[in-house]
């Protein structure tokens, strides 16, 4: 069975080398590329290529994500609490995702920037922008900020496997944590200028934490929500 399946592996990889090579344009981003023929299972295409890339480097993504937003100006009128802002202190503040401020296809709906051919955000090609409304990067970075708990090896890997709060060495029941919870952000720091907001989401506000550790900070968080709330009460 063993040999059986690799090789079928090996056959489905060497007809996906060749699938990717002949649509591979003279103008291609070798780390992309080195990646793709590195993988156990080779993408077909050009685009696949890069989906996986990013999807396989979402420390990267993140900071790339917020360093394109970070050219694009805020919308007029927009507010993250405000009109058709967001409505939950978990979900990004990204303005071009919501109906009044969106720029349509061929603007990343995350970012706001330029797509350009295979979901790249450089336009390598020189034709233009693509018909599409996500760059391959800012897929990758949203889901790290909607789901950080799925890149916990790799927040892990960034912290060399240590614990910020206890100093100890991280354990396999380790957790994400955000540093600043969200629920403060939301409600102290929504004044923040977009999109220094996304800190808040991405990899500058993620951190990895002993599960002991992550239990005693949430029960201090929720101590601290509910004199908030009975404060506002009062």
């Amino acid at each position: 069975m063993v040999l059986k399946t690799s090789a079928w592996r090996a056959d489905r990889n060497a007809r996906a080398r060749v699938r990717l090579m002949r649509h591979l344009p003279d103008i291609f981003p070798a780390a992309v590329l080195n990646h793709a023929l590195a993988r156990p299972f080779i993408p077909p295409t050009p685009r696949r290529a890069i989906e996986s890339f990013w999807r396989h480097h979402p420390v990267r993504a993140d900071r790339l994500a917020r360093a394109l937003a970070a050219r694009s100006r805020v919308p007029d009128g927009w507010s993250w609490q405000g009109g058709g802002g967001a409505t939950h202190f978990r979900m990004p503040p990204v303005p071009f995702r919501e109906a009044d401020h969106a720029k349509g296809r061929g603007h990343c709906c995350v970012c706001g920037q330029p797509v350009f051919r295979f979901g790249w955000h450089r336009d390598l090609w020189g034709d233009g922008r693509a018909n599409a409304s996500w760059h391959s990067a800012c897929v990758a970075a949203w889901n790290l900020w909607t789901a950080p708990s799925d890149y916990v090896r790799q927040l892990k890997a960034l912290q060399q496997r240590r614990c910020p709060v206890t100093g100890g060495r991280l354990l396999k029941t380790a957790e994400v944590d955000h540093r600043v919870p969200l629920f403060k952000v939301w409600r102290e720091r929504a004044d923040h200028a977009w999109p220094a907001l996304l800190d808040f989401w991405g990899v500058p506000n993620l951190q990895v934490i002993n599960r002991t550790a992550h239990v005693e900070k949430c029960a201090a968080e929720a101590g601290q929500r509910a004199t908030t709330r009975a404060s506002e009460i009062l």
